[in-house]
Parts: C-alpha cells; sequence; structure tokens
C-alpha cells in the first residue's frame, strides 16, 4: 500500500544490475534474452553450410546470417558498399534530380525527407493507398531541433560529432566535414519546425488528408507525384493521403531554396546513415557513440545479437517460421486463443454495465468488440521471399537488396484491396499491438512465453501477466485514438455528442495522473498526453483482465494461497512483475520525448491507484500512497 512496484520487484531490483549493453533491461528483455538463445541455435545451424546460390526460405536465411557473421570480409569491403549511390548523389546538378534521389531512395528502403508506402485507407478500409508522412530528421524527435535546455542542446552538440565524423570517414576533411554537418542541421531543423509534435500526431483527423495527384502536385509543384511514384517503383495510383500538409508544403519550399550542395550533404549523410550499422567497424562505432549520448549504452551488443535483430527486420517471416516450429505448439496456440477469447468475453460483459455510456454508442462499441480479428502466434501464410537474392558472401549488398525487396512488396499493396490476414510484426517478437484499420489484435509467439503467458502457471499468475497484456491491446480499440475508428476499421464517428464529452473528462483524470509523475529528477515529467492511449490501455486491459480471472475461478473450490498470497494478490504481483526494469537516467530521459508508453515504474503502479479490487486485495486503505481519492480515480473501461 506504500510502494507496491518495490514490494513487488525489490528482490529482483537488489540483485539485478544493468549490464553495459543495454540502455534498459526488464521483463520484456529477459524474454528477448531468451528467445535470441533459440534464435541464435536455428540461425547457426542453418549457417553452418550456407550454399552459394540458395533457394529455400531456410537457406536464404543461414546465408543472410552467414554473411551478417563473417567480420572479416565486411571489413574488408569497408566503405565500398557505398561507392555506387554515393557517385549517383554526387551527381545532383538539378532540382529534378534531388527529387528523383528521393524516390530513389524509397525505392531502396531508406526513406529520404519522409515516409511513404501503402497504408489502409483511413475512410475506406478495405483499400490500401499510397501515404507519405513526415519524416526526415537525424534525432529522435522534432523537439529536440527546437527545444533549448541543456539535454536538447547537448544532444544536437552530439549528432553534429557523428554526422561530422561519419562524412570524414566518407573522406571529406574535418573542417570541410564540420561545415556539412552544421548545414545538414539545418536543414533537419527546418524540416522538424514544419512537423506536428508527437501528440499532434495522435488525432487520426490530422493526419488524413486524401488528396488526387493533380491535388497533391498543387501542393508541392517541386515533387511531382506522378514521377515520384514511377521513379520509387510504386503503382500509378489516383490519390495520395499526404498525412501533413504543412510539412510538405515546407519540403517543397526547401527544394527551390537549398542550395544543391546542402541537399547532397543531407543525401550523403542519410544514405550513410542508414546503412552505418551494417559497415565496417569505423561506421559502426560512430553510429554507436551516437547512441551512447542519446541512451547512455555503455557497450556494443555482441555481433551475433545485431545480425538475429537484422535477420528479424528483413527476413522475418523466414526467421518466424523455423522459430514457431521449436518453440510453438498448436496447443500452446489454442490455449492463448481460450484466453484472449475470455478477455473479449469479460471486455463484453464490462460495456454492457458502463454506466456513463449512453445506448447507441454502447450498441456500436460492443459490434466493434465483437468484430475483432485475432492473430495469434504466427500467420497463417508466410511471406514468399522466391524473389529475393541472398549471398553468403556480401552481407551489406543482402541488406540492400532485402530492404529493396520490402519496400517493393510494400508499394505493390497500393491500389488493392486490403489482405485481413496480413501480420505486421514477425512471430518471434516480443510484443502485441491493435491495429485500428484492420480492428485486430496481434498476439506472436515471441511474447506467449514465460513470465507473461505459461501453462504451468497459474490462473492468477496468467491473467494478471498475459490477460493483462490481451486486455491493453483490445482496449487500445478504445483509447483516445482507437475509439475514433468503427467496427469495420473506418474513421467515423460513431459516438454521441454527451458520450464522447463524458470519455474527454474521464481521460482527462488519466492526463492529469501521468503529468504528475516524474523520472530521473523533479523537473523531468512524464507526458501525460502522449502516453494517454498506453495509459487508457493499461487500466482497461487491468480490469478486463482481472475481471475475467474471477471468472476464471466461478464455480470451482477456492485456490489456496501460494507463497503466503491469495489468487487476487497474486494477480496483481504478476502485473507489477512484467513491469519491473532498470533503465539509464539518458534513456528514461529520451523514452518521455518519444515513447508514448510511460517509464516501467509507472506502467506498473499508475493503473493500480485507480483500482478499488487492488485495495481490497491488499487491505489498503483511504490515504495509503497506494491509493487515490475517489473524486481523482480514473475509470473508463
Amino acid at each position: 500500500c506504500q510502494d507496491f512496484y518495490r514490494f513487488a520487484n525489490g528482490g529482483w531490483l537488489t540483485r539485478t544490475t544493468l549490464g553495459p549493453e543495454y540502455p534498459s533491461f526488464g521483463s520484456f528483455t529477459e524474454l528477448v534474452e531468451r528467445n535470441n538463445t533459440t534464435l541464435r541455435r536455428i540461425v547457426e545451424r542453418l549457417a553452418a553450410t550456407p550454399p552459394r546460390d540458395p533457394k529455400t526460405a531456410e537457406q536464404k536465411l543461414g546465408a543472410f546470417y552467414a554473411s551478417c557473421v563473417d567480420s572479416m570480409a565486411i571489413e574488408r569491403a569497408g566503405a565500398d558498399p557505398l561507392k555506387n549511390e554515393l557517385a549517383r548523389i554526387d551527381a545532383i546538378a538539378s532540382r529534378e534530380d534531388v527529387a528523383g534521389a528521393l524516390a530513389r531512395g524509397h525505392h531502396h528502403g531508406w526513406d529520404p525527407v519522409f515516409n511513404f508506402g501503402g497504408t489502409a485507407d483511413f475512410k475506406n478500409s478495405t483499400m490500401i493507398i499510397a501515404a507519405a508522412s513526415q519524416g526526415g530528421l537525424g534525432l529522435p524527435d522534432r523537439d529536440y531541433y527546437v527545444r533549448d535546455d541543456s539535454t536538447a542542446r547537448a544532444l544536437r552538440t552530439a549528432y553534429l560529432e557523428y554526422v561530422s565524423r561519419t562524412l570524414g570517414l566518407l573522406g571529406a576533411a574535418p573542417s570541410a566535414a564540420d561545415e556539412a554537418a552544421q548545414r545538414i542541421l539545418t536543414l533537419e531543423t527546418a524540416l522538424a519546425r514544419a512537423s506536428l509534435t508527437r501528440v499532434e500526431r495522435r488525432d487520426p483527423n490530422a493526419n488524413y488528408h486524401k488528396l488526387s495527384l493533380a491535388a497533391a502536385d498543387s501542393l508541392t509543384p517541386n515533387l511531382a507525384w506522378p514521377t515520384f511514384l514511377r521513379d520509387a517503383g510504386a503503382p500509378a495510383t489516383d490519390a495520395i493521403n499526404i498525412g501533413q500538409p504543412r510539412f510538405f508544403r515546407a519540403v517543397d519550399s526547401l527544394l527551390s531554396a537549398v542550395p544543391l550542395a546542402d541537399w547532397r550533404a543531407y543525401l550523403r549523410w542519410h544514405f550513410t546513415r542508414h546503412l552505418a550499422p551494417w559497415l565496417s567497424s569505423p561506421f559502426v562505432d560512430a553510429s554507436f557513440r551516437f547512441q551512447r549520448a542519446l541512451t547512455g549504452v555503455k557497450e556494443q551488443q555482441p555481433r551475433w545479437k545485431r545480425c538475429i535483430q537484422a535477420a528479424n527486420g528483413m527476413l522475418g517471416d523466414a526467421l518466424g517460421q523455423a522459430y514457431v516450429k521449436e518453440t510453438f505448439t498448436p496447443d500452446a496456440r489454442r490455449r492463448a486463443l481460450d484466453m484472449v477469447d475470455h478477455l473479449i468475453a469479460a471486455l463484453d460483459d464490462r460495456l454492457h454495465t458502463l454506466e456513463w455510456m449512453g445506448d447507441s454508442t454502447r450498441a456500436q462499441a460492443v459490434a466493434k468488440l465483437r468484430a475483432f480479428g485475432k492473430k495469434i502466434g504466427y500467420p497463417d501464410k508466410w511471406r514468399d521471399y522466391a524473389k529475393l537474392a541472398v549471398d553468403p558472401r556480401d552481407f551489406a549488398s543482402n541488406v540492400v537488396r532485402a530492404q529493396s525487396f520490402a519496400a517493393a512488396w510494400d508499394f505493390a499493396r497500393i491500389g488493392r484491396v486490403v489482405d485481413r490476414t496480413e501480420w505486421r510484426m514477425t512471430a518471434p517478437t516480443v510484443n502485441a499491438s491493435y491495429s485500428p484499420t484492420f480492428n485486430d489484435i496481434t498476439f506472436p509467439a515471441g511474447i506467449l512465453q514465460a513470465p507473461f503467458f505459461d501453462p504451468a502457471a497459474d490462473d492468477a499468475v496468467n491473467y494478471g501477466g498475459m490477460g493483462a497484456v490481451i486486455g491493453h491491446e483490445m482496449t487500445h480499440g478504445f483509447d483516445d485514438q482507437g475509439r475514433q475508428f468503427d467496427a469495420q476499421g473506418n474513421l467515423r464517428d460513431w459516438w454521441t455528442a454527451d458520450d464522447a464529452q463524458r470519455f474527454k473528462d474521464r481521460a482527462g483524470h488519466v492526463v492529469a495522473q501521468f503529468d504528475a509523475y516524474t523520472v530521473v529528477d523533479s523537473a523531468t515529467h512524464v507526458n501525460g498526453r502522449l502516453t494517454l492511449g498506453e495509459n487508457i490501455a493499461d487500466l482497461g486491459g487491468l480490469k478486463v483482465a482481472y475481471a475475467a480471472f474471477q471468472q476464471s475461478l466461478a464455480g470451482k473450490p477456492r485456490p489456496t494461497p501460494i507463497d503466503g498470497f491469495t489468487p487476487e494478490q497474486r494477480f496483481f504481483l504478476a502485473w507489477a512483475q512484467i513491469w519491473r526494469a532498470k533503465a539509464t537516467d539518458q534513456y528514461l530521459r529520451n523514452q518521455v520525448v518519444v515513447d508514448p508508453h510511460a517509464p516501467a515504474r509507472w506502467r506498473g503502479m499508475g493503473p493500480l491507484s485507480n483500482l478499488k479490487e487492488f485495495a481490497e486485495a491488499w487491505g489498503c486503505k483511504a490515504g495509503d500512497p497506494m491509493i487515490r481519492a475517489d473524486s481523482l480515480k480514473a475509470t473508463i473501461w
């Protein structure tokens, strides 16, 4: 009742030290490391004797990993993998050449200046449309360019050093590299000033501006969209979503106003930065030095871990297929699906009994919940890598081809009907998701492992862990963003004005609570608006998981205490323990700027302060630090 996070995790926090390769470490990281052991065994077996011309997905995965761990070949190559594209960038002689270079960058998957790809149309979720959105920055957030506090200034200094050092590796003299780095920062600052904040981007309507290509061309006369689509390798289309028109007007102005030499420097930098983690050690070390300034991490991860991350990112379905064979049985999939169904039933019950919601809105909410798609463990259809060439002796070329392959796959979807069986994360991923436009929830095999989900554990632990994670993703369908999409995944207002206002009033309590939480020091606060969706999902997920847990006990003999704790107490202990974590101060300072998730301590404790079920389980009283006054409690779902 005093500090439940410390009560639940004190032993772990005392005996756990933050290893030098981690900026943060917790339950999620522990599971990632356990999965890494399995994945390493898989890829090293496949890489032991890779064929010179691999054909099957497994052979290509083995060859890709073999090329990644061949550090001698990578060191010999040095900057050679960059030469052809850098020569093309150096040949830019006109504004049209700059636009062509942007398209070529998107064709190869490194997204210069803005992001582009195929996404479900917010207002016709059955179709994939072309979509362009703000981007082009080397720092993690636009605020780092415009803030004038000591943290932002220090990070800009570290970034300038990173840019200059990298340009030096490409042959620039120190003074020329420093000057070019400053010009690159100036260009990126102009992009940042035109960008929406992360909080502004939480409003789906602020990011939906579907235009005809003619209207898009009028917005950006210096960036002809039909030509861009052709040169990027995307299909011709009659419309595009320009996510943030103000940003693209700024891009258009910069295309005409910024000297060509500055554009060449910017493109050289971003192309090199994109490939730097996969090049020889001078490039890797320059990249890591900046990560150290940003996150406080002290050492690089060993190469084999970085190569597993590369394989998961670029041949994720090949790796996932092999991972699932070893770790995720049909019975485990069935058990997870059963838990998901129990959670959906519990939320269905809660929707029927919410006092603050009117019948019209309630009917739409229930219809949306009952339309949820459920993706458990792994996709039923794996991606086909037949057209991806992999060379076991040339890692950088493998990366370029894999990223070009991914871009081509994405672009080919534009203008097609949405494939609702499509997955947006790989099977080994330790995470879960909800998609507003698909109206589905995804739980990869990677997270359906202990400590989150353990068939051998009692219901209290499973519902307090994985059950709350499942409830969290379900509640995203009804958070500040998800509630704006209907059962078919369309951006449509299905709320009465009164119910919408009541939701906003209740969400305001959540914002105020998390705005008051601090990290590192008393001046660094959690951003309650940035984290609102995740905090609503945590709060709702806990409520729904607890209700489902209680239903699982109905009609059965009451379980006896385990280790002196009742089933209800074990439920809340399981919740707090999945958020056990340690992190560097730098990591936490950056997290509150860029991450829509609150730091782990406040995810573990914040929602509990609103739950009478928690107070009852632990005998907490009004006035205890863990108990919030009734007038200040947030209850939404």
